[in-house]
């Protein structure tokens, strides 16, 4: 009598999932050398003493305490607090009032694809290429908008980009416009998932733009609103490219230590300059805790069930 043999397809089937490993090693192994790797290793040169070369030297809390204690860091995030006010609300408005012309069944503006694509154009630019068209645009003497201002009767031309007093927000109106686009599609998406029911109801019932926006519009984007709002909060506070490239060629003492200077600059400044790369590393820590309180109180606060 011939023995039954033993069924092959549990081998095989582990086999096979075997080899699907071989074909998610090459993320995984690039992942854990340039995310994963740079993360905890700068997390341990934050509690040392390490110029950048030779053996770090373990000073524990010591650069945590320094940061606490330097004012110049908590003036540097107050700055980038400011830009990123200025910048959100200049944003998430602009994108709020498109999303309000461009959802309202009355007007059924044709062409929205068209109008995604110019308006997230700026997103899709380079932020070098972008600082050198605003220098160019605003630079104080020889800037198209000064030259226009002065056809129109302005004599003093305006320092756009030089003064302590406008510079931030000059910055502020760049970053709101380089994103303002993504904003506008991601509220964009959040209304087309809408039912239209809702607005056709409304509608029938006489309630005006603002009530549907306000009674409608708004409550069913709550999830949206959370998303846009915490990633907008991370990446402000992370701020470096557009003030640090706008400063290039500018006063630098005037405008880095002063106004201008963002949490990101001020870590550059001792991770790439003066080389107290462990205390740079402190600083990017401190940041990471300041972003994640805020992003979870923000996310608490928006999330709040009326």
């Amino acid at each position: 009598m011939a023995r039954n043999s033993v069924p092959a397809g549990p081998a095989k089937k582990k086999n096979i999932n075997n080899v699907a490993y071989l074909f998610i090693a090459p993320f995984i192994i690039v992942f854990l050398i340039f995310s994963v790797y740079p993360v905890l290793r700068t997390l341990y040169l934050s509690f040392t003493s390490y110029p950048g070369y030779g053996e770090p030297q373990w000073v524990g809390l010591a650069n945590y305490n320094r940061v606490i204690n330097d004012k110049f860091f908590w003036e540097a995030l107050w700055n980038t607090i400011k830009i990123w006010s200025v910048n959100i609300v200049v944003q998430l408005g602009v994108a709020f009032l498109l999303t309000i012309v461009f959802s309202d069944i009355k007007y059924r503006i044709r062409g929205l694809s068209v109008f995604r694509a110019v308006f997230y154009l700026p997103n899709l630019i380079a932020a070098a290429s972008i600082a050198f068209l605003f220098k160019t645009l605003l630079d104080w003497r020889f800037g198209t908008l000064n030259q226009i201002l002065a056809q129109l009767g302005v004599d003093n031309p305006i320092p756009w980009l030089t003064s302590p007093d406008i510079a931030p927000f000059s910055v502020a109106m760049i970053n709101a416009w380089m994103w303002f686009g993504n904003s506008f599609i991601i509220l964009m998406a959040g209304v087309q998932g809408i039912p239209k029911d809702y607005f056709e109801a409304a509608a029938i019932d006489g309630a005006n733009r603002w009530k549907v926006f306000g009674k409608i519009t708004i409550p069913m984007l709550r999830p949206i609103l959370i998303y846009v709002s915490i990633t907008s909060l991370i990446g402000g506070l992370q701020m470096f490219d557009i003030p640090f490239l706008i400063a290039q060629g500018t006063d630098m003492t005037a405008i880095l230590r002063g106004p201008l200077q963002t949490v990101v600059m001020y870590m550059y400044d001792f991770g790439f300059r003066t080389f107290q790369v462990g205390y740079a590393g402190s600083i990017a820590y401190a940041l990471f805790l300041i972003i994640l309180a805020a992003a979870v109180i923000q996310f608490k606060i928006m999330n709040k069930e009326d």
